[in-house]
């Protein structure tokens, strides 16, 4: 039978590179200071309402509550807003919170490449005052784990929530909601049409191409914070200051891929200070690897006005196509280590010494089925050593260990044999 469009499963290879995302993720997590903790994967329709309004319904997979008093509910899209629920519920939580989590999100969004309905995330969280220094450590954490996990050509686009709209401020002269909204998500098309497409689109709609020109130039520009003070009047524009003082503050870290970039104007009814995103410079075409920025309106919505928050968000299965590009080796594999038996005599006592190698922490693999010793040679395939029982060897107290690489073998007594296999994994 089919699964549902937009849902998929993942099988053992697949599910064990996401496995080592998260653990790499977990890591950096606990390194930084996170605590971990998972949000419930079921809300109240009207908490996941809480920042897109009712439209959320159409991004969301819900259902009505058979009580109908409490409410619809339905499924978590994100873990932004779980953990701001339950950090705004926590008045005696200690601050700075800083909060970790990963796992599986539910968006119904039309599929496309490297998005389904049912994807995996990794997200950080800072709730405390709104201090720039917490922006600053949100997007180090960011850096430090694509380092970890041997991610190359990462690089981070770093802007403001309010930059762009004070330049269309300026620029049209006005400070209309409609026009500042309409002319950033032209801004935000620029990665996925060409500029000519926007303009006759944006003419039709009855705004000036000249004006629009000059926005789209604008967004068009990156750098460092000296090269673009050495084009613009920055003192003119709102949240430069800002930008600055985190971009001093990551090289005070020694962050080096990291770059302001004008264009880069995510969440248009959200973010409300320091925004960026994430991306793969030799595999743009997959889009952004993880996003975040500032939100202080968020806890205010959940009744905390005195809790600033800031953080940022990946795609588990996105990062997992970009090691895929690069051919990553998704860490060191584990060495394995095959226990075969000579006939079915000899299998309870394999059985007993592959327990006893598990319990020192080996890799262990073991066939269960009686199968010929041929047939449990061709399956080891994956194991360098493999460790052979047999009945005169084991009349004798000894084993068999053969390396399958250099088709060698010896005989050993199980102290040398353990000893042998220390030495080996040393």
């Amino acid at each position: 039978m089919d699964l549902p469009r937009g849902m998929k499963d993942f099988d053992g290879e697949e599910y064990s590179k996401v496995q080592f995302i998260k653990e790499n993720f977990l890591e950096v997590s606990e390194v930084f200071g996170f605590k971990l903790m998972e949000p419930s994967a079921i809300e109240f329709l009207k908490t996941l309402e809480i920042k897109s309004g009712e439209q959320a319904k159409d991004h969301v997979f819900w259902w009505n509550n058979k009580d109908r008093k409490l409410g619809d509910i339905g499924l978590r899209f994100d873990f932004t807003i779980g953990i701001s629920r339950y950090v705004a519920g926590q008045r005696s939580i200690k601050l700075p919170a800083k909060i970790s989590s990963a796992g599986g999100v539910w968006r119904y969004d039309e599929p496309q490449k490297a998005r389904f309905r049912y994807f995996n995330q990794w997200d950080i969280e800072i709730f405390g005052k709104s201090k720039l220094e917490y922006d600053a450590e949100v997007i180090e954490f960011t850096s430090k784990f694509f380092k970890k996990i041997n991610l190359k050509n990462v690089e981070i686009d770093i802007s403001h929530r309010k930059l762009a709209e004070s330049y269309i401020h300026k620029i049209f002269e006005t400070e209309d909601a409609k026009t500042t909204v309409d002319i950033l998500r032209a801004v935000d098309k620029i990665a996925k049409k060409s500029k000519q497409e926007i303009l006759s689109e944006y003419k039709e709609k009855g705004y000036s191409s000249e004006k629009l020109e000059k926005i789209i130039q604008f967004s068009e520009t990156s750098g460092t914070p000296e090269s673009i003070e050495a084009k613009y009047d920055t003192n003119t524009l709102d949240g430069w200051n800002e930008i600055k003082e985190v971009f001093d503050s990551l090289r005070n870290r020694n962050v080096k891929n990291i770059r302001i970039n004008f264009g880069i104007v995510r969440g248009l009814d959200y973010y409300s200070g320091i925004i960026f995103e994430v991306f793969d410079t030799t595999y743009r075409e997959i889009g952004a690897l993880a996003g975040g920025g500032r939100y202080d309106t968020l806890p205010a919505l959940f009744g905390r006005n005195d809790l600033g928050a800031t953080g940022v968000a990946g795609g588990i299965d996105r990062i997992r196509l970009a090691l895929e590009n690069q051919k990553s080796e998704f860490g060191i594999p584990h060495q394995r280590i095959s226990v075969l038996y000579v006939n079915s005599e000899m299998r309870k006592k394999a059985i007993k010494l592959a327990s006893e190698l598990r319990d020192e922490g080996y890799y262990v693999d073991i066939d269960l089925n009686d199968k010929p010793l041929k047939k449990q040679m061709e399956q080891s395939i994956d194991s360098k050593f493999t460790i052979i029982v047999a009945p005169k060897e084991f009349d004798s107290g000894m084993y068999i260990l053969r390396n399958m690489i250099e088709r060698s073998e010896k005989q050993l007594s199980k102290d040398d044999l353990f000893a042998e296999l220390k030495k080996i994994n040393s």
